[in-house]
């Protein structure tokens, strides 16, 4: 088996020391909680048309109360155009026919409340669809119009306006700005779109705006939703007269060529161990991102929210920033309740690296009184069972195709469950995304004529997109579309190893990754794991990864250790209470497994 690792701890704080204290016990259900995603084309379809629909969830709902997990977060619903799968907007008040209805929605949220689930729905304030009332009134009305003001046009450079007006790209590539004809025919203004050319960018400096969006956040409020998912909330408010930009402008798909640190970064790079205080006056570097503005706009928003009393009503930002000083900001205390944290997210599989976004994250957001939002996979990256069985030195990919380099299958669930267990030992709430309790993985061998992501399209399937994460859900091997709904043609197609991980074929079966989830939940919720203290262990090195985490009057200190080096590693003496893969048989702590031991009390 080969000797056993004993290297080194080398950690920021030294083991013992205090990285992060508890939280209270009584502390607002949102601090701790785990948040389950429903990408709700693809989860359950209740009438057989190839599209996971609002009664097909409702009625899988008692799956995720057995589950474990405290919330539901739905992707969008609203009627659209479905141009980028539901993110493109028409109307916020309504249901689009494909889901349902909205008597579906208010059954949805009373039967997840019936059964002790909180219920978050997606937002998309940063555009709409160029269906909305709105954009359509913006092309009657004409330039200099108060309908145009409520969306970026301008007009255009060069001698007959015919350039557009700075040089932005759309993220999902091509340029990002369009040009209208003009109600006479003639080549008129232009406007912006750093999404889609049908996702026009809203302009949040004017007050119908910001009214409007107050609104939709009351309606869905009365209506009983528990919170809101920020789609791009670090993009709201662009840069004072447009500047050129030449740098990137990629919202998940340009990732650091070393990863979210960086060979040689360390905690201080991130966060200086000396600083008491957010930065100050700084803005996001590009100039359609994290700009000081969207502050105030969610400051508005919390207000509406806490109209309501308790329990919350939350937000959780969407926002893809750096350094962690700046996604703190967005939880500040009149601000939003949760940030996903996207360093995690992006972390390589590599002690060093996760311990200090760990530490980082913990100790920026301690600084506003926050929690720490952690998060592995969700409906525009690769799913984590997959993206950890690829090559850990190279950045993470936006998609993968039959011809790009396939990732371990094997390697990639073992490493997945091991960064579960890791995850839901931290402190503060986490976000699963669905299927991933299965150990789903990526279809990384889609055809391309099923792709339907508008970044495949748009870059001319030079980028691949996200197509590979949101595939249907399986639930029963042997029915057709593998229980996703009673047609046999799901709107993007199963791969063949969904079949072997359907729900039917684990639920019940020692080892298999649901039940590892069911525990992990159960363990965590019982013991209020994710209001626990956090010190790092002295096992920690530069290939363990060895936390403990104390939750305030329940009498138990839980170390959770992760083994990501190649040799074996002695656990502490305790009892072992959950381990993401079997221990080798002298007890030992086998490569990309992680164990919680519960230390005997004292």
């Amino acid at each position: 088996m080969g000797a056993v690792s004993d290297a080194t701890p080398q950690t920021v704080t030294a083991p013992g020391a205090i990285v992060h204290r508890a939280d209270s016990p009584d502390a607002p259900w949102w601090r701790d909680a785990v948040i389950y995603q429903i990408y709700p084309r693809s989860w359950a379809d209740s009438d057989g048309d190839g599209i996971g629909d609002l009664p097909g969830i409702t009625a899988r709902l008692p799956y995720l109360r057995d589950l474990g997990v405290e919330a539901v977060w739905l992707s969008p619903f609203y009627v659209s155009p479905m141009r980028d799968a539901g993110y493109d907007v028409t109307d916020y008040r309504t249901v689009d026919p494909c889901f349902g209805t909205l008597d579906d929605a208010d059954r949805l949220v009373d039967t997840a409340h019936d059964l002790g689930l909180k219920v978050l729905v997606d937002l998309v304030p940063n555009h709409t669809s160029t269906e909305h009332e709105w954009f359509r009134a913006a092309l009657a009305a004409g330039p200099g119009s108060p309908e145009r003001d409520r969306y970026i046009f301008r007009d255009g450079t060069g001698s007959g306006g015919e350039d557009p007006p700075n040089n932005w790209p759309s993220v999902f590539g091509g340029p990002g700005w369009t040009r209208v004809t003009e109600q006479d025919g003639t080549a008129g203004q232009w406007y912006l779109h750093i999404f889609d050319v049908s996702q026009p960018d809203l302009n949040w400096h004017h007050p119908e705006v910001r009214e409007e969006f107050h609104d939709i956040l009351r309606f869905w409020c009365d209506r009983g939703v528990d919170g809101f998912r920020v789609d791009v909330a670090h993009g709201l408010i662009k840069r004072d007269g447009l500047p050129d930009w030449h740098g990137a402008v990629g919202l998940y798909d340009e990732i650091d060529e070393e990863g979210p640190l960086g060979v040689g970064r360390d905690v201080e790079d991130l966060w200086s161990p000396d600083s008491d205080v957010l930065p100050h006056g700084a803005t996001g570097e590009a100039p359609m991102w994290d700009q000081d503005g969207v502050h105030e706009i969610y400051r508005g928003w919390r207000k509406v929210l806490d109209s309501y009393g308790e329990p919350d009503r939350i937000l959780c930002a969407e926002a893809w920033v750096k350094p962690v000083q700046r996604v703190a900001r967005y939880v500040r205390g009149d601000e939003m309740h949760q940030a996903f944290n996207f360093d995690f997210l992006d972390a390589h599989w590599d002690a060093r690296q996760l311990r200090t976004v760990i530490e980082a994250s913990l100790r920026s957001n301690d600084v506003v009184g926050a929690p720490t939002t952690w998060v592995l996979s969700n409906h525009d990256v690769i799913r984590h069972a997959s993206r950890l069985g690829l090559d850990q030195s190279r950045p993470r990919p936006n998609g993968i195709r039959a011809d790009d380099p396939q990732p371990d299958a094997v390697l990639g669930l073992r490493r997945a469950r091991a960064a579960t267990a890791l995850m839901l030992a931290l402190p503060g709430g986490a976000y699963l995304y669905q299927g991933e309790e299965l150990g789903l993985p990526e279809h990384t061998t889609m055809p391309d004529e099923y792709r339907q992501d508008p970044t495949f399209h748009r870059t001319k399937g030079q980028v691949t997109g996200r197509d590979g994460c949101r595939v249907p859900m399986p639930w029963v091997k042997d029915a057709p579309s593998l229980g996703f709904g009673p047609g046999g043609s799901p709107w993007l197609p199963q791969p063949e190893a969904y079949a072997d991980l359907a729900v039917d074929q684990q639920e019940g079966v020692d080892g298999s990754t649901l039940e590892l989830y069911r525990a992990l939940l159960h363990y965590r919720r019982t013991h209020r794991i994710g209001h626990g203290s956090l010190t790092w262990d002295a096992l920690s090195s530069d290939t363990v990864i060895a936390l403990r985490n104390t939750p305030e009057g329940r009498g138990l200190t839980l170390v959770a250790v992760t083994n990501l080096g190649a040799e074996p590693v002695r656990l502490p003496v305790g009892e072992v209470v959950i381990s993401s893969g079997p221990l080798a048989d002298d007890g030992t702590l086998p490569s990309d497994t992680t164990a919680w031991v519960r230390l005997p009390v004292t």
